[in-house]
This record gives C-alpha cells, sequence and structure tokens, in this order.
C-alpha cells in the first residue's frame, strides 16, 4: 500500500460536509432533511449569466489568460468604481477559482511553512484548511456569543504577533458569525498591520448582502493599506452562483499582485465560463441585489425571533451574510447533529446543521454552538424551526439534561 502524506492525514475535515453520510442514509430511509448546514442559497441565479451560457457562440474553448480574461477583469473594474475604489484597474485583480484559490494564492504569497496568520474565531471552517495545505499556522484570537461576535479587543491581536506573524486574516461580514465590522474595528486593525507591516487578508465575499441599513466597510476604504492588504471576493454568493467557481484576489500592491501571478501561471486559468458566466451577470445588477437583500432580511428575522423563542437557545441577530452562530442547551452538538440525522425525525422531517467546533482553533469553544444558514425558503425555515425546538426537548429527556 503506498503512504499518505502527512500533509494528507493531518488535514481537516470540514464540518459543513462531514455529517453528509448521515444525512444521504436518512434520505435513504425517506426523511426529509432540511439543509441548514451549508450556504448553497435557493435564490435563482441572474438570467443574464444563465442566459450568456445559453448564448456561447465560440468555437474553441480554449484557456483564460493566467490572470482573468480582460472583459471579465473590466467587469470588477467597473464593479469596484461603483464602491467607490476607482483608482483600480484591471490589473488590480487576479481571477481564480472560487474565493478559495484566492485565498490559497494570497496565503501561499505571504508565507513560508512554519509562518503564522491571526484569525478571530469562529471563523471559516476552510481556512484550517488553506493555511494547512502550506504548513502555516493559525493563531486564533476568540470572540464571544455574549458580544455578538465582535472584534476582540485589538490589545489581544498585538499580544499574539511574534516574528513569524505574516498577516491578519478577517471575513466581512462574517463566515459563520455573520457579524458586521464597524470602521473604528476595522481601523485599529488597519493600525496594527501597519506599525509591525503585516498584511490584512480581507474575505468580503457577503458584501452586498448586509441589513437594517448598515453598509460594509472595506478594507479597501484605508488606502495607507496599499502594500498591505489582500480583498478575497466571490460571485458565488453575491449572484447565487456557487457552480461556477470564480472569484478574485485584489490588490494595489504590485509587488504581491507580481508574486501572486507566478501561482496564477502555475495553475494555468481560471474557468472560462465562470468568466461568461460573471461577467454577464455585473451588468444592471441593482435590482437583482436589492431583491436578494430584502428576502435574505426577511429570512433572518423569521428564523432569529424563531430561533430566540426555543427555550435555551441563544442567537445573537447577524448584520450581513446569511448565517447565524446559535448556542443550544445541549452537551455537544456533534453528537446532537448527527442524533438528528440518525434517531430523530419530526412528521418523517430533520434538519442538518453545521456543529460550531470546527469553527474554532479550538472545538471546546463552539461544543454547544451551531451554525445555521438560513439559505431556505421562509416555510421551510419555520418548519425547520419546529424540528429543532421539539428535537431539542426530545434530546435533554434521552439523555438526561
Amino acid at each position: 500500500m503506498p503512504n499518505i502524506s502527512n500533509r494528507a492525514l493531518h488535514m481537516p475535515p470540514s464540518p459543513v460536509r462531514k455529517l453528509v453520510p448521515f444525512a444521504l442514509q436518512a434520505k435513504q430511509k425517506g426523511i426529509k432533511v432540511y439543509h441548514l448546514n451549508i450556504g448553497q442559497p435557493d435564490i435563482e441565479t441572474p438570467e443574464t449569466a444563465l442566459n450568456a451560457l445559453k448564448n456561447i457562440d465560440l468555437k474553441v474553448l480554449e484557456y483564460a489568460l493566467s490572470e482573468g480574461n480582460i472583459e471579465y477583469r473590466k467587469a470588477l473594474t467597473e464593479y469596484y468604481h461603483s464602491l467607490g475604489f476607482s483608482d483600480l484597474t484591471p490589473d488590480s485583480f487576479i481571477v481564480t477559482n472560487g474565493g478559495s484559490e484566492a485565498l490559497n494564492f494570497a496565503i501561499s504569497t505571504l508565507c513560508d511553512e512554519g509562518d503564522e496568520v491571526i484569525i478571530p474565531e469562529p471563523y471559516y471552517a476552510n481556512y484550517n484548511g488553506f493555511t494547512s495545505t502550506f504548513d502555516v499556522n493559525v493563531v486564533a484570537v476568540p470572540s464571544t456569543i455574549d458580544t455578538g461576535f465582535a472584534l476582540p479587543p485589538i490589545e489581544e491581536f498585538e499580544k499574539k504577533i511574534t516574528e513569524k506573524t505574516r498577516a491578519i486574516v478577517i471575513c466581512n461580514p462574517g463566515n459563520p458569525t455573520g457579524y458586521l465590522y464597524t470602521r473604528e474595528e476595522l481601523q485599529k486593525l488597519s493600525e496594527i498591520a501597519l506599525k509591525y507591516d503585516i498584511v490584512i487578508i480581507s474575505d468580503e465575499v457577503y458584501r452586498e448582502y448586509v441589513y437594517d441599513g448598515k453598509q460594509q466597510i472595506s478594507m479597501l476604504d484605508f488606502p495607507e493599506l496599499s502594500e498591505n492588504c489582500i480583498i478575497i471576493d466571490s460571485e458565488s454568493k453575491r449572484y447565487s452562483m456557487c457552480g461556477v467557481r470564480i472569484g478574485c484576489m485584489v490588490t494595489r500592491s504590485q509587488k504581491i499582485r507580481n508574486a501572486a501571478m507566478l501561482f496564477a501561471q502555475a495553475r494555468l486559468s481560471p474557468v472560462l465560463l465562470g468568466q461568461i458566466a460573471a461577467t454577464a451577470a455585473h451588468q444592471n445588477d441593482g435590482p437583482y441585489i436589492r431583491a436578494v437583500r430584502e428576502e435574505y432580511t426577511h429570512r433572518r428575522n423569521v428564523l432569529v425571533d424563531l430561533l430566540n423563542a426555543i427555550p435555551g437557545v441563544i442567537c445573537p441577530k447577524p448584520r450581513g451574510a446569511f448565517y447565524c452562530v446559535a448556542e443550544l442547551p445541549v452537551d455537544d452538538t456533534e453528537k446532537f447533529a448527527q442524533w438528528l440525522l440518525e434517531k430523530y425525525s419530526l412528521n418523517n422531517e430533520t434538519i442538518m446543521v453545521a456543529p460550531a467546533g470546527g469553527f474554532y482553533s479550538n472545538p471546546e469553544l463552539g461544543k454547544k454552538q451551531v451554525r445555521i444558514a438560513y439559505v431556505l425558503k421562509e416555510e421551510d425555515l419555520k418548519k425547520s424551526a419546529e424540528i429543532l425546538k421539539e428535537a431539542l426537548k426530545k434530546y435533554r429527556e434521552e439523555f438526561s439534561l
């Protein structure tokens, strides 16, 4: 038998997907499973994007440019100009196969084996996978549910900075918490990045979906970070087109871009068809974005209110993205989530949630928490909340909690 690399052996499993076999078994038994575990929206992809794919008139599906085709990078430039960043040009963007590859490029460009990145937790679980791939260490700074997962005190970040620190990674608005950072919080991060000459990697893929009259503040709003900032962006959640795998890495730093381009060239090219769809999606997208934001606002209000009405459940109301983290009155949400799929149903229906331990560097911190994605229609969210309410009663009785 061949040997498996230590890198593969130590690759962390996805907390979102590792319960999939249990969900499949439940479905084979005829049980309907409501998927609250994954950020796959049921919102329809814009017709402009679908029509662009249907009407492709190409004789050869050739390689795209390694940095991304100029038509799409021009569309990105116009989009970022509409956000107020008029200094960006098509050369400010490297098109990637999803936001995930953009993160891989950022980490591999900045970090060598044994280097460190600081991340406020809970954080997007795949950050663990990206850093593990390059033998880079995550240094976590915990936030807490009682503050709604606000940015931890900046002094806690400063305590963690060493000679091996290369970047601070944030997600704004956040996955898994939906927290939206304030300008004051981001200003503090900007100052510490400049003080120690490290880079802020800001994952802003949920930028459009913020609520309650708030507005997302980008790290691009801090021009003093021109050499110390990388933005991660993606079309997946903006236009409900996760399957096209198109994202980008954005930076004002020519030094960082030149280095990242070496990795872009090594992987040859981003997806051609995805760029065609994404270019079309950006055309006159205002009504689409506004309608989707309104729908997510409604879904958030319905779900979070229902969750907080369940005895023992604590769920801060997120101001962005389409996730929330809820604390449940159970002993272990990993065990509870599996039990929901293996042992429980209400009217032949159950739910699948993501245990939050996988979103922490120390899983114990999330042992009683779950991430829930409100990407289902209102009726399904109401049914899911009812299932959770009754399941918690049954689970607590069964395990004498």
